[in-house]
């Protein structure tokens, strides 16, 4: 049985908060795994945490979400200043190399962090990072994430996490004539329809813009000592996410890792959703235990 222990760190424009669980017995040399996402905090990766009991695994919730509150009152926010985040992290549960799994916008914020401290990760798993700059139909994705992040300035809630789920599940390239499609019904996913004046939400808000922007340097990234494993979820293809994820590995000259299940594959019941946490989990030890 793993203990956990909690703690905070100041940082530029935040304190963040992290969580480390440690096994009762010998972990026998393995790296610390440290498991993030993006807006999805460390409440998310409760079930995947529970098959690695027999390592020291460290988790974190970001930068305007869960634990850690922003302090500087920022509206957006940066993979950059998210990598800067998991860097002190790293370097308060001890400085690394940690094996990194990365989920969604996390995986975005490991690309950046490998970029530019690439000596501070042995292994990074990157799953299904949403960098639409890489597509060939990147303009059309850029501008649906543009319009769902106006939308909710504009409207609130609902409506833009309609936009988003619709976006999210759609397979195959994105129409130049996207704009003419009909706005999907925010009721249709049990959303609301009223828009309740908050804008706080880390999705829609403060990550939209920069995570789905970002363009990973390719060049820092092979030049970077930490293998590069590049995932998508077998039921994933076609969808933005997981098409981004092939187009990096092509670009790395890697070969695109398939994991079970889909973008949240690794869950097993976390915010209601469950995708195959057993088959994820086994083929995440499989994949960090194969040597560079």
């Amino acid at each position: 049985m793993a203990t956990t222990g909690t703690q905070t760190l100041d940082a530029p424009g935040a304190t963040l908060t992290y969580d480390v669980r440690r096994p009762d017995g010998d972990t026998d040399g393995a790296r610390p795994l440290l498991l993030i996402g993006s807006p999805m905090d460390a409440a998310g990766f409760t079930t995947l945490a529970g098959h690695f009991a027999d390592r020291t695994v460290v988790t974190y919730d970001p930068r305007g979400t869960g634990r850690s509150p922003r302090t500087d009152g920022a509206a957006r926010t940066t993979p950059e200043e998210h990598a800067d985040d998991v860097r002190r992290v790293i370097e308060a549960v001890g400085g690394g190399p940690v094996d990194l799994f990365a989920s969604s916008g996390g995986a975005v914020n490991a690309l950046a962090l490998v970029a530019r401290h690439g000596d501070l990760v042995a292994t990074l798993v990157a799953h299904e990072p949403p960098a639409a700059p890489v597509l060939p139909d990147r303009e059309a994705v850029l501008g649906v994430c543009e319009d769902i992040h106006a939308t909710y300035l504009r409207q609130g809630m609902g409506p833009a996490m309609a936009k988003f789920i619709a976006a999210a599940g759609r397979k195959g390239l994105f129409p130049d004539d996207w704009r003419d499609e009909p706005a999907p019904d925010p009721a249709a996913f049990g959303l609301p329809t009223e828009d309740d004046g908050s804008r706080d939400d880390a999705l829609l808000g403060q990550n939209m813009i920069g995570c789905t922007a970002f363009r990973p340097d390719t060049a820092a990234l092979k030049a970077a000592p930490t293998r590069l494993v590049i995932a998508a979820g077998k039921e994933s293809e076609g969808e933005f996410p997981a098409r981004a994820a092939a187009e990096i590995a092509r670009s790395l000259n890697i070969p695109l890792t398939v994991f079970p299940s889909h973008h949240g594959g690794f869950l097993g019941g976390e915010y209601g959703q469950t995708g195959a946490p057993e088959e994820f989990a086994h083929t995440l030890r499989e994949v960090l235990a194969e040597t560079a």
